[in-house]
C-alpha cells in the first residue's frame, strides 16, 4: 500500500518529528477512534482533513482508519490551503480528478464550500479532523459547520475529532459577530477569539440551532483526554504542525487574533516574510513614532521594537503581498506574558494608532476590515477619531455573555 506521508507537501522535517516516539501528554481525538469501532464498523467514510490531522504517535488519519476492519474510505475533502495544506491564503483550491490510492479527494475551498449531495453519494459517515487556531475568521471552523449542514441535509451522522486549542480554552475577547456581516471568515455569533475547541464549537453550531434552515445534524465529538483548558499548545507534548502556510508556530497563532486586522488595510501584516502576524508595516510609517504611540497604550504582556522589512512573492505562502519587493518600517510584537496579553485589544489599538499618525495614508479595505472585526463600528470610530473606549466596554460584555452561552457545550 502506497503511503499516505509520501504524497503530502514537503513536510519533510515535519513529518520526522512526527515519526519519532510520542512524548504526548495529551489524547487527540484521532487517538481514540479505537475506543468507539462501533460507530465506524460497516461504513463508508467521508474525511474533512489536511496535513494536521494525525495522532500523537505521527499517523495519518486516512491510515489509521484503513487499519481499522470493517471500514472503507470513499471521499477525502479538503479545506482551504488544500488536502495538502500547500495553497496559499485565499486561493481557491481546484483538486478536480484528484486521488490518494483511488480515494477521490474534494476541494471545499473552490466552486464549493459545502459538500454537495454528489460528493457524499457513496459516503455514510462524515469525519472531521482539522487543527484550528482559535480565532473567528480562520477559515476551517466553517468548512466544518458547512459540512455539518451537508450532513444533516443527508442525514449522514457527522463525527468530530476534537483537538485543543492552541492558544487556550480559557480567554474569550473581541466583539461577537453581527450577522448581518456573515461571510466565509464568520458565519455564527463568536467572539473574535471563542475559546473553544472545534468539538465544542460543532456541539454550539448544532445546539443553538445556527445551521442553514436550523437544521441539526446526527453528531458525535470523540473527545481528547488529557487536555486542560488553561493549556496552550506547547504545555501538551503535541507535535505543532502549521495549520496552513502563513501559521508556522505557536508565537503566530497567539499574535493573530489581533493582528489579522491589518488584513482589511494598507498596511503590511508581515505576509511575504519569516515572521508573518509578528511583524507589521509600510514604506510610509515612522517606527519610532508608531512605537512611541502604542507605548501610550500600555498594552498588557507586550512589547514593540521597531523593524524594517521587504516583503517577498513566497509561492504557496504568500502570492503578491502588499508591498511586494519594497522596505516597510513597522515594529515586531515581543509577547512577554501570554496569559496577560490581549490580541485582539492589541489589533486594535495597532489599527488606531497608525490612522491617528498617517489618516491620509492609512486606507481601509472596508468590506473585509468589518467582516474581520465583525461590524462597521470599530471603522467608522476610529475614521471619525472617537474614544473606543465605550466599544471596548461593549465587546467585553459581549464576551462575558458568551461565555456564559457557551458553558453548556463544553467539554474540558
Amino acid at each position: 500500500m502506497k503511503r499516505l506521508l509520501f504524497f503530502l507537501f514537503s513536510v519533510s522535517m515535519m513529518l520526522g518529528a512526527c515519526r519519532t516516539q510520542s512524548t504526548a501528554k495529551v489524547r487527540v481525538g484521532l487517538d481514540r477512534v479505537g475506543e468507539y469501532r462501533q460507530l465506524f464498523a460497516g461504513k463508508h467514510l467521508g474525511i474533512i482533513a489536511n496535513h494536521t490531522a494525525y495522532d500523537s504517535r505521527g499517523v495519518f488519519i486516512v491510515d489509521v482508519f484503513r487499519q481499522m476492519p470493517q471500514v472503507k474510505i470513499s471521499a477525502l475533502f479538503g479545506p482551504e490551503h488544500g488536502f495538502r495544506g500547500s495553497h496559499s491564503a485565499g486561493v481557491k483550491v481546484e483538486e478536480r480528478d484528484a486521488f490518494l490510492d483511488s480515494i477521490p479527494i474534494y476541494s471545499l475551498y473552490g466552486k464549493t464550500l459545502k459538500p454537495t449531495p454528489q460528493m457524499l453519494k457513496n459516503v455514510d459517515l462524515l469525519v472531521f479532523d482539522i487543527q484550528d487556531i482559535g480565532a473567528r475568521f480562520y477559515t476551517y471552523i466553517w468548512t466544518m459547520a458547512l459540512a455539518m449542514e451537508a450532513a444533516a441535509e443527508q442525514h449522514i451522522p457527522f463525527v468530530v475529532l476534537d483537538r485543543p486549542n492552541p492558544i487556550n480554552g480559557v480567554q474569550v475577547e473581541g466583539a461577537v459577530l453581527d450577522t448581518a456581516f456573515a461571510s466565509f471568515v464568520g458565519l455564527f455569533p463568536i467572539p473574535v477569539r471563542h475559546g473553544m475547541t472545534v468539538g465544542e464549537l460543532a456541539r454550539l453550531f448544532n445546539g443553538e440551532g445556527w445551521l442553514k434552515n436550523g437544521v441539526r445534524a446526527q453528531l458525535t465529538v470523540i473527545p481528547m483526554k488529557g487536555w486542560k483548558r488553561s493549556e496552550w499548545f506547547d504545555q501538551t507534548g503535541l507535535q505543532f504542525i502549521p495549520p496552513s502556510p502563513n501559521m508556522p508556530n505557536l508565537a503566530t497563532a497567539t499574535v493573530y487574533p489581533g493582528l489579522c486586522l491589518l488584513e482589511g488595510t494598507n498596511v503590511s501584516e508581515g505576509r511575504g516574510t519569516a515572521s508573518p502576524f509578528l511583524q507589521f508595516g509600510a514604506p510610509w510609517i515612522n517606527a519610532d513614532s508608531l512605537r512611541t504611540r502604542l507605548n501610550a497604550f500600555r498594552l498588557p504582556g507586550v512589547r514593540f521594537r521597531t523593524v524594517r522589512f521587504t516583503p517577498r512573492s513566497l509561492p504557496g505562502k504568500a502570492l503578491h503581498p502588499k508591498y511586494q519587493d519594497q522596505t516597510c518600517n513597522g515594529l515586531r510584537l515581543k509577547v512577554n506574558d501570554r496569559n496577560r496579553f490581549k490580541p485582539f485589544l492589541t489589533g486594535v489599538r495597532i489599527v488606531q494608532a497608525i490612522h491617528d499618525l498617517y489618516p491620509q495614508k492609512m486606507r481601509w479595505r472596508a468590506k473585509h476590515f468589518d467582516r474581520l472585526v465583525g461590524s462597521d463600528a470599530l471603522r467608522k470610530a476610529v475614521s471619525r477619531n472617537r474614544p473606543l473606549q465605550s466599544l471596548l466596554e461593549r465587546w467585553h460584555e459581549q464576551a462575558e455573555n458568551f461565555k456564559k452561552l457557551r458553558q453548556k457545550y463544553l467539554l474540558y
